[in-house]
This record gives C-alpha cells, structure tokens and sequence, in this order.
C-alpha cells in the first residue's frame, strides 16, 4: 500500500472517529437534557390563609409519561421526600398511551403515598389508553391510597385552617364543570359529606383560599372567570424546547410559540403555575428544558 492510500484511508478513519464523537456527544447531551432533574420552588402568598396552614408545601408531579428516574423511580421519589411535602398532587399524563405501564405508574405511587396524602386529576393520556389499561390504572390508584378527583372539590384542613381543592377531569376542562362546582350548592354537596362544619363555613361568607388542579393550562382565561385563587397546570412540557429570549417552542393544542408553557401566570386575580413536568411523548427530546419537580409553599400576607 503506497503512502497517499495509507494518507487517505486515515483520513477516513479520522472522519468516522469524529462523526462517532459526535454522535456520542449529542445522544450524552440528550440523555442529560432529559434526565437532569430540577426542582423549582414558589411562594404563593394568600390573604385569606389560615396560621395553621401557614408554609404548607404542595409538591406537584406533572407529566410522567411513564419515564424512569432511577431503578423504580427512586431518584425522583428522594427528591420529593427532599421537599418535605404536606400534600403531593399529579395533575395528568402519569402514563403514556404510546408506550404505556401501568406496573411501573403504581409502583410509584406506592412509594409516594409514604410521605404525605397523594391527588390526582387525570390528563389527555389516560383518556388515550385502552378501557383496560384505563381501568387498571384507576384500581391501581385507588388500592395505593391516592385520591382521584373527578371533577370534586375536597376540604384540606391542618389545625383550624382549610383550604378548597378541585380537582378537573381532563375531559372537563372547558364545559362549565368548574363553575358548577364552585357554585354554592355544589360546594356545600360535596363538602356536607366530609365536615359538618362546612356548611357554617358556606353560610358565613368567609372566603376560603382555592386551588384547582387542571392538567391543560391553555383554559386560563376559563379557570381565572370562576375568580380561584391558584391553579395548578401541566401538559405544555415546557415548550419541549426552550429558547434564550424566545421561551417554549411548541405545546400541545397550542402549537408553535405557545403562550402558556411554564413558571407562573397572572389574569383577573387568578395565578396558575404551569409545570414543565417530567417525562415526553410524541418529540422524545427536550432541548434547554429540564424535567421539573414543583414545590408551592403557601404563606399568609401579614
């Protein structure tokens, strides 16, 4: 072999040396970009809070899609326990209807409801799966003790504080559901069959704070009308890739340059605090967009 083979063909090997690199390099980044797990705590101040109630930390879990963060999710069940939660809600898309496990959704439920009372509300993709799989999911949540909040309002208390959470089914989000369960009727119905005391509470006019769960932020408008206070909100992934100066790129049932995709919003007194959640389904990467694990401590304004 005469030198100028010898000179091409390590050429050739240079160049697949360096697309190999590269290849590795970007499947690392990738790899990281969706594993990298952030946790990012907020205040949500409320004048009508209770002392009682007073640093009560809400740990929303948004968006699985049935990823992994660790051997049966442990990293990611550490760093909730690390938050120190008084309640954990996961507000939709604990699995994925693409590449669904339900085993793997209740095993970590399981460890989750160790720490502190567990809420769901439900997400587009377990309206995807099949009735089967549907089924099996719910039972699941119900035997690990997780209270799935079809479209109810529930009463939390601590000491002599209360606060309202309603909890929406995906498939409820925009029909009026809201506003009928915030009527006065429908609140007292619901929560007669939890504490007497409620209805006094009704009666007394007092304002008590509310806090909603719903899986689809794009409806802010909607929930801000009803006049609750916070609103807890996932689905739009973040923008699945986020970009200096721009913000998300695209969102599911808002498309490209969404408007709601992450952190906190304001309308009409309401404040909604849209998770990047967790997992992906259709794009499988993300971009600039780390999963998140979001932490609301409530205080009172003194």
């Amino acid at each position: 072999m005469n030198s100028e083979n010898i000179r091409s063909n390590r050429k050739k090997y240079i160049k697949s040396a360096l697309v190999l690199l590269i290849v590795i390099a970007l499947l690392l980044f990738c790899s990281y970009q969706n594993r990298h797990l952030e946790t990012t705590y907020y205040t949500y101040k409320a004048e009508q809070l209770g002392a009682d109630l007073e640093g009560y930390r809400i740990v929303q879990i948004s968006d699985l899609h049935n990823v992994k963060f660790g051997k049966n999710n442990q990293k990611l069940v550490d760093r909730i326990r690390e938050c120190e939660p008084d309640m954990i809600v996961l507000t939709g898309d604990l699995v994925d209807s693409n590449h669904t496990n339900v085993d793997r959704a209740v095993q970590f439920v399981d460890e989750i409801v160790k720490i502190c009372p567990v809420y769901y509300v439900t997400g587009n993709h377990e309206y995807w799966l099949e009735k089967s799989e549907y089924d099996e999911l719910m039972d699941g949540l119900v035997s690990a003790g997780v209270v799935i909040l079809d479209n109810q309002v529930v009463e939390i208390s601590r000491g002599d504080a209360k606060f309202r959470l309603v909890g929406l089914d995906d498939r409820s989000l925009a029909d009026g559901t809201l506003e009928a369960l915030l009527s006065d009727e429908s609140i007292r119905n619901n929560q007669a069959e939890q504490k007497e005391e409620t209805a006094d509470n009704e009666d007394s006019g007092e304002k008590e704070l509310t806090v909603v769960l719903a899986h689809e932020p794009q409806y802010l408008a909607r929930y801000a009308g009803t006049g609750v206070d916070l609103v807890l909100s996932g689905h739009a992934h973040g923008g699945q890739f986020r970009l200096p100066f721009v913000g998300g790129i695209v969102a599911p049932d808002q498309g490209f340059l969404p408007e709601y995709t992450a952190g906190e919003y304001y309308m009409n007194g309401t404040e909604m605090i849209v998770s990047r959640g967790l997992g992906n389904s259709v794009i499988p990467v993300r971009l600039f967009n780390y999963p998140e694990i979001v932490c609301v401590e409530l205080v009172g304004m003194h």
